[in-house]
Formats: structure tokens, sequence, C-alpha cells
């Protein structure tokens, strides 16, 4: 007997090839058993120096870098970076612009909560809800490709507007083996007109949808006992570990950037921010389903406001924006902007900002300064999702082991953003 008194507690190394830790997570814990004594995130393991990066490129062409921070609500990062530039130089976004950007944040948001729901149904054993919830995620990621050309990484927003206007067809589906006739009549019913039609399809069609996730997940028995009562964060503690999004929301605390300090069209638009009680697992998901529910509803607001609505959506400062095509081919003027602008980019005045959004995963910022140089002298990115992961200890301390798979999946872990 007195061999076995003598192991107390024992090191795991929780990830990163553990498919919860996504690859990137390297958690150290120290566990009695199966409880959890200790947690220890490494951070850095994916370290890309974005924000070093970003101080040695004009400003315009660190855009990208923001796609590719929290690479699940990319245009959210970007209205970020693009707003603080804005605020610098004192820019004026034409209205139209504004909802647009309402309109793909809050695509963004559904985006990233399907994604969301997907990988933590997946890590906590339901395996369905992955599938189903890509569905919806790949038809709004035809919507990001409409505008942009590019599925992931748009760069669709730029200072002074959006990249262009909304497109007025939306790629079609061809006959392959696995789409002909009357299936492929369907899969292309909601594409005959402009992306605002396609939209508004999808916002009457997407609750429905959402009523899916509900029947497979809220009243499930497993997956309430998975996440009832697990991960508790009382409000005190999330406002102290300096929380945002729906991990402080979950806890009960009604605070949301759309509504507390609106930016684009947030203040025309009507929603409602969900708050949880318990500030458990399970209150978080609930939170992040009713997110989708009222972003949709934001969605139909502004697809609505946008058809009625015609107009620029870019700035008309050429110091900014380049002209058209057309424009610089007749006027030597034009052309020396337009070479100007994409060789050397524009000096944005000296001054410090910090402009923050609220990102699916909670508040992210960026933080800049500007010496008069056609770069930032300095970029500080302020992830939601860093602070959230520095709590792990506090909140998992006591728990069981397969409860810190719930925990990561809670937290809605993105390493681009933490690690930057």
């Amino acid at each position: 007997m007195s061999g076995l008194q003598e192991i107390r507690n024992y090191t795991l190394n929780f990830g990163p090839q553990h498919p919860a830790a996504h690859g990137v997570l390297r958690l150290v814990l120290e566990m009695d058993g199966e409880v959890v004594q200790r947690a220890d995130p490494h951070v850095g393991l994916l370290h890309r120096g974005t924000e070093k990066l970003a101080e040695s490129k004009p400003f315009n062409q660190s855009i990208g870098y923001m796609d590719r921070l929290d690479y699940v609500s990319m245009m959210c990062n970007e209205h970020a970076y693009v707003r603080a530039i804005e605020t610098l130089m004192g820019l004026e976004v034409p209205v139209r612009a504004q909802y647009i950007r309402t309109m793909f944040d809050e695509i963004t948001r559904i985006l990233n909560h399907l994604m969301w729901i997907g990988s933590n149904g997946l890590d906590l054993g339901a395996m369905a809800v992955f599938l189903y919830a890509f569905r919806e995620r790949e038809e709004l990621m035809d919507c990001y490709e409409a505008v942009s050309g590019a599925r992931l990484h748009a760069t669709y927003y730029r200072p002074g507007g959006v990249y262009r206007d909304l497109p007025d067809t939306m790629p079609q589906y061809k006959e392959s083996p696995w789409r002909k006739g009357e299936e492929l009549k369907r899969a292309n019913a909601w594409r005959e007109g402009s992306l605002l039609d396609f939209l508004e399809s999808f916002t009457d069609d997407f609750p429905r949808r959402v009523d899916e996730y509900e029947t497979l997940l809220t009243d499930n028995r497993i997956w309430k006992q998975r996440t009832v009562g697990i991960g508790v964060v009382s409000p005190e503690m999330a406002k102290a570990w300096g929380m945002s999004g729906p991990m402080l929301r979950g806890s009960g605390v009604a605070w949301d950037l759309r509504k507390k300090q609106p930016y684009a069209a947030y203040d025309k638009v009507d929603f409602d921010i969900p708050v949880g009680v318990q500030g458990d697992c399970y209150d978080r998901y609930l939170v992040r389903v009713e997110e989708m529910r009222q972003s949709n509803r934001i969605i139909k607001q502004c697809v609505e406001w946008l058809k009625r609505n015609p107009g620029p959506v870019m700035t008309k400062n050429f110091k900014v924006s380049p002209p058209s095509r057309e424009e610089m081919k007749d006027d030597m003027e034009a052309l020396i902007h337009h070479f100007k602008l994409f060789t050397e980019g524009y000096s944005v005045p000296a001054g410090e900002v910090y402009s923050a959004v609220e990102a699916p995963k909670g508040e992210f910022g960026v933080y800049m300064i500007s010496d008069g140089a056609n770069k930032p002298f300095r970029l500080k990115v302020r992830a939601p999702g860093f602070a959230h992961l520095s709590s792990m200890d506090a909140i998992v301390r006591g728990h069981m082991l397969p409860d810190v798979v719930a925990m990561i999946g809670t937290y809605d872990i993105v390493f681009g953003e933490i690690d930057r």
C-alpha cells in the first residue's frame, strides 16, 4: 500500500493534438485523478507577429491581416481596424456603406456562432449539429464571396466605406453528378436575383433552421448534463477578468457595444440583447443561439433599407480611396491619385485612437498610434479570446477533465487573435 500513497498529482499535456485543442492550444493540467487542480494555458504557440507586420506596411495593406486574426469573424475585425483609421482622419462614411457594414457584421456573427455551435457540439459528442450548422454557413459564405471574391478573408471594408457596392447577381450552382434536374433548380431558387434578394430568402428561412439546432441540443439530456452548472462565471468574476461578449452576457451583464457605444448603423436598427442567468456553459449556449436570431432580425432590416436607398458606398476623397478605373484612364489627376495610393498609400494625421467593435466573441479593439507617416507607428489588438483564456485556471479548478473540453468550447476560442 505504501507505494500507492506516493503518487499525488500528475501533470497532463492537453493538446495541441487533442481534437478540442484545434491544433494550437497547449494546456498543461495538474490532475488529481480525474479532477483538475491547476490549468496553465500556454499562449504563443501560433504567434504570427501580426501587430509588428502591420507597423511595417501602408495602412490599407494590413486590412487583410485583420481577417486572419479571428478567422471566423473576418469582417468584424476589419471593421475595428478601418474605423480606427477613419477616426484619426475624420473621414465621413456614406450611409449606405454604414448599413452594408452593419449587415455584414451580423452575417459574420451568424457565421461565427454557426461554427461555434457545430464545433462545440462535436467537442461534446453531438455529431449531427456540425453538419446542420455548416449547411447554413455555406449559404452565407457565398455572400462573402459575392461581394469580395473570397470566401474567408474578404478585405471588403476599406477606410471610407466598402470596396464596392452589393452585386446584382449571385453565383449559381452548375449541373454536376450531385446536383441535377429538380435538385439543381431547388438549389438555385434563391439565386435568381441580387445578393439582397438572396439574403431576403435566407433570413426568411433561417429561424426555422435555428429551431432545428435547438431541437437537437436545447432539451437534449446529454447536452444539459455536459453544460448545466459547468464553468459558472459570476458577474463580478467576468468583469474582473475583462470578459466581454457572450461570456459576459451569459453571466447576466447586459453589456453590448452595439447598444452602449453604437457605431455604423446600429442605432438605426431594432434588436434585443440576450442575457443569461446562471453564467454556466448552458446559458452561454442559449445566449449565442438567441444572438443568431437577433442578427437575423438586423440583417432583415438592413436588406429592406438597402433595397430602398441606393447611393455611394465609398467616400469621394481620392487621397484615401482610389478613383474608378474609368476616371483613372481619362483624367491625369486621377491617374496620379491612383498611382500614389497604390505605391505609398496615404498618411494619417499624428495621434492615437482606440476603436472597438462588438465582435461575435466579445470586444475586439484596435489601438493605433500614428506619427503622421503612411503606416502605423504602433498597432495593438485587444482580442476578446485572450482575456477569456487567461481565466481558464480560475474557472476550471475542481472540475473534471471532460469539463475542460466543455469550457474550451464555451470560450469560443480562436488562436489567431489570442497569439497574434
